[in-house]
This record gives C-alpha cells, sequence and structure tokens, in this order.
C-alpha cells in the first residue's frame, strides 16, 4: 500500500521540480535577428516575440552544466538578492514578489526545493552532525557495562546459589526469614540477567523467571543505566503487545495485516523505521506546503486584500529558510562551533524571523504581529506533528 504512496509522492516532486526549473524560453542563449527554431516566427532581436525563446541555440557541454546551476540552484544574481532578505528582511522579500517582482527574485518552490536538496546532501554527507559522537561513545559504554555486569552477575547467582544450598532449604515452604530473604535476593539477579540478555537481544537463560514489573537488581549499574534498561524493557514488552494479532483493529482486515505486519518489521529492525522515515522526508517534504497552508489562512484570518496565493509564497518562503537554517547550524555543528551558539540559533531566531516575515509581509502592527505569532508557533507544533505522522504512517505501512 505504501508504494502507491511512495510513487504519488516521487511523481509530485518531479513534477514540482519541473515546474521550477524549466524555462518558458527554452534553453538557449542570445542572438541577433533570423527565424525562431520554435515556432518558426520572425525574429528581430535576441528573443522571439512570440514565445519567448532566445535565437541562438548552444550545444555545448559546458553551456549544459550552466543551465543546471541556473536553472537548478540558481548561482547568479537573483540567487544573492534572495538569501540576504531571506534571512534578515523575510517580509520584504515575501510582499515585493508578491506585488510582481518574480524576475529579481528565485521563486519560492524553486528555493524551497533547493533547500530540500542541500538537507539531503548535506546530512547524507555528515550522517548526524549533532551527536558529535556522543551517541556512539555513549552506546559503547553501555554495552561495555552490560558484559562486565554480565559476568558479576553470573557470579553472584552462583554464591547465592551455594548460599542456598548449604544452608538446606530445598522446599521454599520451610524457608526461614534469612533464607527466604537469599532465596528473593537471588530470583532479583536472575531477574537482572534475562533482562541484560534482553538488551543484548541474546536468550534469556532464566526463561522460567519473569521480568515483570518493578525494581531489578543489576549489579553494579548506576541508576541512570538501570533507567536506561528499564526503558528497553518497556520498549521490548509493548513491542510483544504489538506484535498480537488482536491489537490493531481498523475495520478493514487488508489495512490491519498491512499496519501488524509494518509493525512487526519495525519492531525486528528498528534501524529501518529510521531510513524511512529519512528517505520519506525527502521525499515527502512538499507536504509541509499543503499542511501549513490553512494554518497560515487562520492565523492571518481578519485580514483583508490578502489571498491563500499570498500565504503559499508566504509559507513556502518561511519553510525554506528554517530548511537552510537547520543545514547551517548542522554545518557549525560539524565543524566544532561551541554548541551553545548553534543551538540559540535553531531555538530562538525562528521565532524572531516568523514575527518579522509576519509584520513586514502583512503591514502588522507590533503588538498585532506578537498575536499573530503566537498562533503561527502553536500551528507550527500541529503542522509538524501532522507530517511526522503521516511519514510514521508511510514507513509502518511500508
Amino acid at each position: 500500500m505504501s508504494g502507491e504512496f511512495e510513487a504519488a509522492g516521487t511523481a509530485i516532486e518531479g513534477a514540482l521540480i519541473a515546474k521550477a526549473v524549466e524555462s518558458e524560453g527554452g534553453d538557449a542563449a542570445g542572438g541577433h535577428s533570423g527565424k525562431c527554431l520554435n515556432c518558426e516566427a520572425p525574429v528581430t532581436g535576441s528573443y522571439c516575440n512570440n514565445c519567448g525563446q532566445p535565437l541562438h541555440i548552444h550545444r555545448s557541454i559546458g553551456a549544459f552544466w550552466h543551465d543546471i546551476l541556473h536553472g537548478v540552484l540558481h548561482f547568479e544574481g537573483k540567487f544573492w538578492r534572495t538569501l540576504p532578505l531571506l534571512a534578515w528582511k523575510p517580509g520584504d522579500l515575501t510582499r515585493r514578489y508578491i506585488r510582481g517582482q518574480r524576475a529579481r527574485f528565485i521563486s519560492p518552490m524553486a528555493l524551497f526545493l533547493f533547500s530540500v536538496f542541500m538537507m539531503f546532501a548535506v546530512f547524507s554527507f555528515l550522517g548526524d552532525p549533532f551527536s558529535g559522537g556522543n551517541g556512539l561513545e555513549a552506546d559503547e559504554n553501555i554495552n561495555r557495562g552490560i558484559m562486565v555486569q554480565t559476568a558479576d552477575i553470573k557470579r553472584q547467582i552462583t554464591e547465592k546459589e551455594a548460599e542456598l544450598e548449604s544452608a538446606g532449604a530445598a522446599d521454599p515452604a520451610n524457608d526461614s526469614e534469612d533464607q527466604a530473604k537469599l532465596r528473593q535476593e537471588l530470583l532479583d539477579l536472575k531477574k537482572g540477567r534475562n533482562l541484560l540478555a534482553a538488551m543484548t537481544g541474546a536468550d534469556t537463560p532464566y526463561p522460567e523467571v519473569k521480568l515483570g514489573d518493578g525494581a531489578i537488581k543489576i549489579g553494579n549499574f548506576s541508576d541512570e543505566e538501570i533507567d536506561q534498561l528499564q526503558t528497553g524493557l518497556d520498549d521490548i514488552q509493548e513491542g510483544n503487545v504489538l506484535n498480537d494479532d488482536s491489537s490493531v483493529s481498523t475495520g478493514s482486515k487488508e489495512l490491519d495485516k498491512s499496519i501488524r505486519d509494518g509493525i512487526k518489521t519495525i519492531n525486528e529492525n528498528p534501524d529501518l523505521l529510521l531510513y524511512k522515515l529519512k528517505a520519506n522526508g525527502y521525499k515527502f517534504a512538499w507536504l509541509l506546503i499543503p499542511i501549513s497552508l490553512p494554518f497560515v489562512w487562520l492565523t492571518l484570518i481578519g485580514r483583508r486584500g490578502y489571498h491563500f496565493y499570498d500565504h503559499a509564497v508566504f509559507t513556502t518562503y518561511s519553510i525554506s529558510f528554517m530548511s537552510l537554517l537547520f543545514i547551517t547550524c548542522a554545518i557549525l555543528a560539524m565543524i566544532g562551533v561551541p554548541q551553545g551558539i548553534w543551538v540559540m540559533l535553531l531555538v530562538f531566531y525562528p521565532p524572531f524571523h516568523m514575527y518579522r516575515q509576519l509584520r513586514h509581509a502583512y503591514k502588522l502592527s507590533r503588538i498585532e504581529a506578537l498575536l499573530r505569532l503566537s498562533a503561527l508557533l502553536i500551528f507550527t507544533v500541529i503542522s509538524m506533528t501532522l507530517f511526522f505522522a503521516t511519514l510514521f504512517a508511510v514507513g509502518i505501512l511500508g
């Protein structure tokens, strides 16, 4: 079922690319006079007055790569005219583009596609630049700790079993208080041993001992490490519930089966879900625009003289900038810029940017812009939630 969704996403993405980069005048350079090669109308200048195609048609490989840069990335005057305004005066850029200054600036959709492809390229190259390797080191430390504690628990279990045997406590019903306490300690150790085995994907050495709820004794692990392991236990237990055929019921047997199969696959390979979220994130990034557009309209409700087209330009420029800001912060993190700097950029600059774009694009007073910004921030959270829920659903159904 997700194949149709992904095909639709790819088709729409391709159509947007074609619309953004295709020039109505064709792929030619300037000429002088002659006959138009496209519509055969007489041409008295460099461009056809009938269809707009330039008279001279280039056929060199260098010109081909120039077309790629020109059409896709817009590395020309308009690129450098657009970016400074987008970063510092987004409201002016939005208003000027809406009013008709189209040739001076990169179109919102072309800039949006550029930011999406840049994000794909940067994160494909950098991986996860925000982790700084700390996540990997933490995982290695946990794995090393699990190995050490597993050996320690094995030793303690052997000692407790020897103590019980020497005490002659063969029948739990006849245990003394000390023997009952000793038996409970042994049970807790076996629970901890089972949990460590489950976290490493190994078979549980004591299948007759159920993990259950409550605290588990796990050698000399710190409280923080035990919390992490207990969280892993909760995930395992939740996964077992999700794998139950009776846990999914939508009224459609086919959809139920697709969801159960998807959940089972994700439980067996959690990294697959992360990969699908990333891949679908680029493929369905355009969904952010139609998802956000109604909320922008709600934010500006009551402002007369503005249309959905205006809100679409506002939305697309805003999303493009946020993507470029995210890419910039990723690069800053990669080259070792102090975390406080790029974290402040990620946290504080987006609402400031949205405020400036709202105020100047729609000619709002400071107070009105702040009030509408509050609503827009709430709607932004809702839009992102809907977007990621869609990606998650597509990933599960895949």
